[in-house]
């Protein structure tokens, strides 16, 4: 199973240098609540992009879920609009919130 801090601390800022053209797809900034776990912010808004721990003032979207419902979609992305319809995902910008298939890809 997925962990939450490993993914924030370790895999994706390991996938945002190895994949630069990420941060020029994205160009925003994506607040991640995890109920449990903690928040963490993926700003893509500047070259090279990363990964802090803590809300940001201006998020372009935030994701709310559970820490167990998040390490699912970690483990399988495809439960992503699963989740979302039944309302144990939320996102405050729909369309800025599908480019995370981008990023867990």
């Amino acid at each position: 199973m997925a962990d939450t801090a490993e993914f924030f601390e370790t895999t994706l800022p390991e996938k945002i240098a190895s994949t630069p053209a990420l941060q020029a797809s994205v160009k925003n900034s994506i607040q991640f609540d995890i109920t449990g776990a903690g928040t963490w912010t993926l700003d893509l808004t500047n070259a090279p992009g990363g990964v802090v721990v803590g809300p940001i003032a201006s998020p372009g979207c935030v994701i709310t879920v559970s820490k167990a419902d998040w390490e699912k979609l970690l483990d399988n992305p495809g439960v992503a609009m699963q989740l979302f319809m039944m309302g144990k995902l939320k996102a405050t910008n729909v369309a800025l919130a599908l480019q995370l298939q981008k990023i867990l890809a």
